[in-house]
Parts: C-alpha cells; sequence; structure tokens
C-alpha cells in the first residue's frame, strides 16, 4: 500500500490559485497523487490541454488514467526528453530525482508565464540546489503557509499580488 503524507499537497492552494488566474496550456513535469488529478479536473472543465510527463512507472500508470483528448500523458527516461520550444500558462515542477527540479526551471525560465516549484523550504536547500533558479527570475512568490513551502517565479507576470 502506498504510504500517504499530506506533505505532498502542500503546493495545491498556491497551484490552484495560478492555474485559476491563467487561460493556456498547463505543463506537469512529475506527476502526483494529488495534483494530477487536481490540474485534470480544472483542465478538463475548461477544455484546457494539459500535459503531464513523469519518468518512474508506478506514477506514470497512476497518471495514465487521466489520459483524455485535452490531457497528454508521456512516461519518460530522460527529463531532458521534455521539450522547452512552447509557451506555457503554467509549469509544475515536482520530480525526482530531486537535483533535476533547479535545472528544469531554469530550462523552462522563458517559456512559462508561471513556474511553481514544490519543496522550496530553506532546509532542503541541499537536495534541491534552487539557489541556482533564484536569479534566472524576474518575480518570486514564497506560499510559506504549508509545510513544505512553494515557490511561484516567473519572467512574464509580476507576482506580488498572488
Amino acid at each position: 500500500m502506498l504510504h500517504l503524507s499530506k506533505r505532498w499537497s502542500t503546493h495545491l492552494p498556491i497551484l490552484i490559485k495560478v492555474v485559476r488566474e491563467t487561460k493556456g496550456p498547463i505543463l506537469e513535469i512529475g506527476s502526483g497523487i494529488f495534483s494530477t488529478p487536481i490540474l485534470h479536473w480544472l483542465c478538463s472543465e475548461s477544455g484546457r490541454k494539459l500535459v503531464t510527463y513523469e519518468n518512474e512507472p508506478e506514477y506514470y500508470k497512476f497518471a495514465k488514467q487521466f489520459k483524455s483528448r485535452n490531457h497528454k500523458v508521456n512516461l519518460v527516461e530522460s527529463w531532458d526528453e521534455v521539450k522547452t520550444d512552447k509557451h506555457w500558462s503554467v509549469v509544475l515542477i515536482d520530480h525526482e530525482p530531486q537535483f533535476r527540479r533547479s535545472i528544469d526551471a531554469i530550462r523552462f525560465k522563458n517559456n512559462a508565464d508561471f513556474i511553481v516549484l514544490h519543496d522550496t523550504e530553506e532546509r532542503n536547500e541541499r537536495h534541491y540546489n534552487y539557489h541556482n533558479v533564484w536569479p534566472h527570475f524576474k518575480y518570486r512568490f514564497d506560499y510559506t503557509l504549508a509545510s513544505p513551502q512553494t515557490t511561484v517565479v516567473s519572467n512574464f507576470k509580476d507576482l506580488s499580488k498572488l
């Protein structure tokens, strides 16, 4: 049986807020038992495009249940397979291995209105290397009402009103 933790869902309040403030396509890098269903249903009700990438077979098996006309679910061997050649309204980055999160956030710095990064509190810095991300973005908002924390970054949208 899969062990569930409320810590896995602390990014949902700010993720939902950002999704509701946008209208374009959404990219989920790393599926999740909380984020994938929420994003799927939020996008379904408005007919928005959602693309999910996963590299873990067990999580992919879960995520592919949500595959639909508007929701593509892809299994990748390497995160480098996720292309950065289109613009996204929202990119959620919450995948493994942990060190890849900072790399992929930087990869999408010019291709996303909002990038949502989970697990951004300072005590986990050694795992995620988020300090490498911050200098690449004009705007940053830290959602600190839940732990682990979530940060939204952007080079296109002022985040001061989040």
